[in-house]
């Protein structure tokens, strides 16, 4: 699924998967503020960042789950309605918990879920990948908890638990929850695997990150970073992380952006200062080149190929190169990729 912003169509994984339009809501409600002026991990940009964050949440944990058994609005990512959201941000007070909007539907149906959230526990990986003649893939892909269900194939492969992804609750005050548990249902995830392609249609940027609900956070703070402050694929991914899941404004530990905790509390906001161990992979094009930044918060690394060097170069943290291949990958599975469209278990979205 695809949307603009900043004249950039922006492609990601949709439902069931929540990674795809959580990213672009956030963008869409963004998009009217001169994201820009504010400056990277500011306090304006914080602000606003963590309401848009709200916003997009609520709508997530109201109407996304597998469209097979729910009738997720296509109006969620609606840049009419998204701006509608927007104007519900004040620079003088948080909105605290943001409730669900009333996005367009297609269907006259409109059957009223209750907002709720699933655990989804961190044990995913990403790749970013360019090859040598432009192709690129964003992958991410997850067991869920670590080890999984602690069940092995005799092959080797550790077997997921994404039915954590579900809510085990079926109904909250009276109302259906859309990612309750169905036979056959794909649980709801936050995978981002995000392509984006700058107003000539080339791919821009290649990102994804490992990190459970809060991956949304990381991909579009990428996004935001490379877009409106012009920063380079290394320096995107190191900024420290912040955000909201209509909860706390989450402000990463041992960041500047700690320091900003009394400030948004005089505006309203729950704070909460914690560990986001993001694994962001970012490849973007710059001049005719790529370049690539692995996060320095895990054990992610770039590698390329220079033009006319056949042998690989690889740097701990970030690298430049031609326009020859590039990947980067954190908590690398070992699995082959795909050769189709979109896998909905890895979140393998592919585009030339």
């Amino acid at each position: 699924m695809c949307g603009v912003y900043r004249r950039h169509r922006v492609c990601g994984m949709p439902p069931p998967s929540s990674g795809g339009t959580t990213v672009l809501a956030v963008l869409g409600i963004l998009e009217p503020y001169d994201v820009a002026s504010m400056g990277p991990a500011s306090f304006w940009s914080v602000h606003f960042a963590s309401e848009a964050g709200r916003l997009a949440f609520a709508d997530r944990n109201a109407f996304v789950a597998d469209p097979a058994f729910v009738d997720v609005p296509a109006g969620i990512v609606d840049p009419g309605y998204l701006r509608e959201r927007s104007r519900l941000i004040r620079a003088t007070a948080s909105l605290g918990r943001a409730a669900p909007g009333d996005p367009p539907r297609e269907r006259a149906r409109r059957l009223a879920y209750a907002p709720t959230d699933a655990a989804e526990l961190p044990s995913t990986s990403h790749l970013s990948i360019v090859d040598g003649d432009g192709n690129a893939v964003a992958m991410t892909t997850s067991i869920e908890d670590a080890f999984g269900s602690r069940l092995m194939t005799a092959g080797g492969f550790l077997l997921n638990n994404q039915l954590t992804g579900f809510l085990v609750r079926a109904a909250v005050d009276g109302k259906p929850v859309a990612n309750r548990v169905e036979p056959g249902k794909r649980p709801r995830s936050s995978m981002a695997p995000t392509i984006v392609y700058d107003p000539a249609g080339r791919v821009r940027l290649v990102v994804g990150s490992p990190g459970g609900s809060s991956i949304i956070n990381y991909v579009a703070k990428a996004i935001l970073a490379t877009i409106d402050w012009k920063l380079d694929p290394q320096a995107a991914v190191t900024l420290p992380n912040f955000g909201s899941r209509n909860g706390p404004a989450e402000l990463e530990q041992d960041t500047p952006v700690a320091a900003l905790a009394d400030r948004l509390r005089a505006l309203g906001h729950d704070v909460s200062v914690l560990p986001l161990t993001s694994g962001a992979g970012a490849i973007l094009r710059e001049r005719g080149t790529w370049a690539g930044g692995a996060d320095p918060r895990r054990e992610g690394t770039a590698r390329g190929e220079r033009p006319r060097d056949p042998a690989p170069c690889t740097q701990r943290r970030g690298l430049r190169g031609g326009p020859g291949p590039f990947i980067i990958g954190v908590r690398v599975a070992r699995r082959r990729l795909r050769g189709r469209r979109h896998d909905d278990e890895t979140g393998f979205d592919a585009a030339p």
